[in-house]
């Protein structure tokens, strides 16, 4: 069964072989070495003029790549961890994203940035944070995050081939081996997949989770990336140690938000935990709760929400567990969920 990372490598070059207007910009992509985390590998040997090495400057590479997918090209950036992010931030926030705006649509940036993100694997504080908060508020940015649901490499060809917005694709770094799942792999569950798109932005899919031949699920747990397979794992324990049975909604894409698929999972439950890496204050989990609330499509009888604690994220392995959310505290939440709704 093929991992993330294989399916990531190979959407990569579907989107070359397809439009030779598709280049890629980055450090340390060329082979042998392929990237840090190998997402890039052969494609600097099959495309050799389509693959540029960069200096190490992400401010530098994402404005050369505006240029470029100004004039007609779609550049894939690779930031290589997702922390220097901050340092694209003006040409993404004051830039990139307001172009089309700026110029009354007669310039398009169909521009991808994809870079890895998250802890778990002692980096520490400074190349194991969850940023993608910081710039779903951006309009005109689009924010997308593959799972282990679906096919995440067809979902980044799409990105790649077929945007005319400017996107930031966040892979989760424990998801790049975990083996793609689909309604095979996943026999124990029930998977639905619905595509969801908004203001002309590209349709991507929202996948729900419930286990098979269950009762009617009690709660609605939303969580994305890496959150969402732990959240697979916290409904398995809920069912058979606690006899609580959850639905999990997992969006691929987070900003532009769309929120119905969550408020349909909601009209049955009326409980609601979301899950993210990032931290707590102002999250992803944030917003989405207030959306629900304030269309009222659905009164909630309880919510939560999960994430990093607000603080650094930790060297110490031991540390770095304690301060990002588990599976066991995905459990702990639907408990206090259930017992207060």
């Amino acid at each position: 069964m093929p991992t993330i990372l294989d399916s990531l490598n190979y959407g990569l070059k579907r989107a070359f072989a397809a439009d030779p207007n598709v280049y890629l910009l980055g450090e340390d992509v060329l082979d042998p070495y392929g990237g840090a985390f190998k997402v890039t590998r052969g494609l600097s040997s099959a495309y050799p003029e389509r693959v540029l090495t960069t200096p190490v400057s992400e401010a530098g590479i994402t404005g050369l790549a505006a240029g470029m997918a100004m004039r007609g090209l779609r550049p894939v950036v690779e930031i290589m961890f997702g922390d220097f992010l901050t340092l694209t931030a003006d040409q993404l926030i004051n830039h990139i994203s307001k172009f089309r705006w700026m110029y009354n649509d007669q310039v398009q940036v169909p521009l991808v940035v994809r870079t890895p993100m998250g802890g778990r694997r002692g980096y520490g504080p400074t190349h194991s944070q969850t940023l993608e908060k910081l710039f779903m508020g951006v309009p005109g940015l689009v924010v997308v995050a593959p799972t282990f649901l679906g096919d995440p490499g067809e979902l980044l060809c799409r990105m790649i081939l077929e945007t005319v917005d400017p996107v930031l694709f966040v892979e989760n770094k424990l998801l790049y081996l975990l083996p793609v799942q689909d309604e095979t792999s996943l026999a124990e569950f029930e998977l639905l997949e619905t595509n969801t798109s908004s203001g002309g932005t590209l349709s991507t899919p929202t996948y729900s989770l419930a286990l098979r031949g269950a009762p009617p699920a009690m709660v609605t747990i939303g969580a994305y990336g890496y959150m969402a397979e732990l959240a697979r794992q916290a409904m398995l324990k809920l069912a058979y140690e606690h006899e609580i049975f959850a639905e999990l909604v997992v969006p691929t894409r987070l900003a532009p938000l769309d929120i119905d698929p969550l408020q349909g999972s909601l009209r049955h439950t009326c409980r609601l935990l979301v899950v993210e890496e990032g931290s707590l204050s102002m999250g992803w989990g944030a917003e989405v709760i207030a959306r629900c609330t304030e269309t009222q499509a659905v009164p909630l009888k309880a919510v939560r929400r999960l994430a990093a604690a607000n603080l650094p994220v930790p060297a110490s392995t031991f540390l770095e567990a304690k301060a990002l959310p588990s599976v066991e505290q995905i459990v702990e939440k639907c408990l206090e969920i259930t017992r207060d709704g």
